[in-house]
């Protein structure tokens, strides 16, 4: 028996420093090759390559959706297809905020046809109110930018999430199966109050997840329709980040297991876009969509001031601005989707590998499946 106890406890300690030392080789790889090529020195050398003409296309007719649109990378990229010509619809949490952002590209660009849509993307009620109300237009989604994420540190729940549902019945039923825990029926009821209060608070959404997957996968689905409509030139644009190299898919999409990192969740979420761009690109592979996700480079946006301040600091001149980090979503946007793969992730015009060397997370999208399953029974 100590000597089975002792292998036991071997085997955990190999298997904890196997994923100690992935872990640590995937943050340092990650850095190194981020500094290389994600700050604004690695833009400028990748930009030599840039053909000029890929972004004289001009979208007049076209209908652009761009979520978390009033700054930013989202802002630049409205911005920019605006200019276009395109029809742009931006989409954004903050009314007053998001009025001020679609003056400036009304003003910058001389296009009218710029329109703000107010919806806070951590609510599912919202975006079906928001997909409601936009299909009433009839009017047909030729290019979906799903911009819209944020990166909060500390463990903040959202007002929604799954129902548990107890009647008068349960209640009793409960009270009358704990008889074990010595308590008065008083106390046993209050006992149960709490239990049940704890519950309904676990149920609520963590506040990364519900805005970077739940809310990229709820609008993505809701808009299907109108991105066929305009098959067979619609397209899906998803701005994730190279944080996702850092850590393999999961199916802890809240982050229940361990103390909770808010840049950890960041990078998962960020896993799960990447994911789930392969995995719609293969649902609707004969509905003329193109789904391709994205990293803008290491951007010197409000939200990275906010989220992360050390490091902003850290590379305080040498973050891309705003417009190169959208510089790649604007070019998945105008190219002929016959140029794009779909599916694919993509990095300063080309297409980038999801992996890093070593890193063990390829095989991790294996699950994408049952995360799909669990999102859409959360829609």
């Amino acid at each position: 028996m100590k000597n089975a106890t002792s292998h036991f406890e071997f085997h955990i300690s190999i298997t904890a420093l196997i994923m100690f030392l992935l872990k640590t080789w995937r943050a340092s790889a990650f850095g190194v090759y981020g500094y290389l090529n994600f700050t604004r020195n690695g833009f400028l050398e990748h930009s030599k390559k840039f053909k000029p003409e890929d972004m004289e296309i001009r979208i007049e007719g076209k209908n652009c959706v761009v979520t978390g649109a009033n700054s930013g990378i989202g802002f630049a990229t409205a911005e920019a297809l605006a200019s276009c010509g395109a029809t742009v619809y931006m989409v954004c949490r903050n009314k007053e905020k998001g009025e001020t952002a679609l003056s400036k590209i009304q003003s910058s660009t001389g296009n009218p046809n710029v329109h703000l849509e107010v919806c806070d993307l951590s609510s599912i009620s919202e975006i079906k109110s928001f997909a409601s109300r936009f299909s009433s237009k009839d009017v047909p989604v030729h290019v979906l930018v799903n911009n819209a994420g944020l990166m909060e540190q500390k463990r903040v729940t959202t007002s929604e999430g799954c129902a548990f549902h107890f009647n008068y019945k349960n209640i009793r039923y409960i009270m009358c199966s704990v008889p074990s825990l010595k308590l008065r029926k008083k106390n046993r009821k209050k006992y149960l109050m709490s239990c049940l209060s704890y519950f309904q608070c676990a149920s609520r959404f963590e506040l990364n997840f519900a805005v970077n997957v739940l809310g990229t996968y709820a609008t993505t689905e809701l808009m299907l329709p109108l991105l066929e409509i305009a098959s067979p030139d619609a397209r899906v644009i998803t701005v994730s980040s190279g944080g996702m190299y850092t850590t393999p898919l999961t199916s802890d999409l809240q982050f229940s297991d361990g103390k909770f990192s808010g840049a950890e969740q960041y990078a998962r979420n960020k896993r799960v876009q990447v994911a789930l761009t392969e995995k719609w690109a293969e649902m609707y592979k004969n509905k003329g969509i193109g789904f391709y996700s994205m990293h803008p480079g290491w951007a010197e946006t409000p939200g990275v001031a906010k989220s992360l301040p050390d490091f902003n600091k850290w590379l305080s001149g040498k973050l891309r601005t705003s417009e190169e980090g959208a510089d790649t979503v604007i070019w998945l946007a105008l190219q002929p989707k016959e140029k794009l793969v779909s599916g694919g992730f993509y990095f300063d015009r080309a297409e980038a590998p999801k992996h890093l060397k070593f890193a063990a997370t390829r095989q991790s999208h294996a699950i994408i499946d049952s995360i799909v399953d669990t999102l859409r029974s959360l829609v």
